[in-house]
């Protein structure tokens, strides 16, 4: 199977074993109740599905009712008549987001960071300062809801990896691997806190997070970088294209009449 077809089948599986997810018509909902963001909060359709209007009309339907933002993320190649049946619609296009991967034994080790320790959290403190790490680094306010803990709790118990950097004892990233499925793993939540930036903290938590992936038995690490400035530190650790994820979205007012 193509790695770009891994992926995607990584994605749906992932949606179909959370707790919270819906069957809409062709489509899985990853609902996530006590996480409003918006990345966590999104549709994967089947494979090659052919959405009626009805079904698409459901699909909004069911985010609007849970107070969340009809969205989905998927490869588009994999069910091509899904994006025409979400712009009649209304559903406008957030990206094509490059989806990088790194296969076991193409990882490059990054340079050095003086005083840096990266160890897995194991405490619900450790837990809490990885997700304020987070949500503070993707420029979240106050404290986190509690899905960003949950998360990285949830992928060590699953067989992931949760990491939490520390330079000089102070918290300045962290971040994490998913729950394996057929021995790929997505590398998500990284963030580096805002003063921390721009040491090469960010090149060593993403090798140490794929090299602890590697060492639990996963073959593929992929994931979604932010922008091309990103792409390129995971580049440098030997992270390639292998395609493009679709971000669509329906904002309040978008529907079509």
């Amino acid at each position: 199977m193509p790695m770009d077809a891994d992926v995607q089948s990584h994605i749906r599986t992932l949606a179909l074993r959370s707790p919270d997810h819906l069957r809409i018509g062709p489509f899985t909902i990853r609902y996530n109740p006590n996480w409003s963001l918006k990345y966590a909060n999104y549709a994967i359709p089947d494979h090659d599905a052919e959405p009626t209007a009805a079904d698409v009309r459901a699909l909004v339907a069911a985010f609007r009712e849970r107070g969340r933002m009809p969205r989905l993320e998927y490869l588009p190649g994999g069910a091509p008549a899904v994006e025409p049946a979400l712009a009649a619609a209304g559903f406008t296009v957030e990206n094509l987001a490059p989806v990088l991967a790194c296969a076991a034994g193409d990882l490059a080790e990054p340079k050095p960071v003086d005083a840096l320790v990266i160890a897995e959290p194991a405490t619900d403190t450790e837990f809490d300062v990885a997700a304020r790490v987070q949500h503070h680094g993707y420029g979240g306010t106050g404290e986190p809801e509690g899905g960003e803990a949950a998360w990285l709790r949830n992928a060590v118990a699953g067989g992931g990896v949760a990491a939490l950097a520390l330079l000089d004892g102070v918290p300045a990233g962290a971040g994490g691997c998913s729950v394996p499925v057929d021995g790929l793993t997505e590398l998500a939540g990284l963030a580096v806190a805002g003063t921390f930036r721009r040491r090469g903290i960010g090149a060593a938590l993403s090798a140490h997070l794929t090299a602890t992936a590697f060492a639990r038995g996963c073959r593929v690490v992929w994931l979604e970088p932010a922008d091309a400035a990103v792409e390129r530190i995971y580049a440098g650790i030997g992270y390639r294209r292998i395609g493009e994820k679709l971000n669509i979205s329906l904002d309040a007012g978008q529907e079509s009449s």
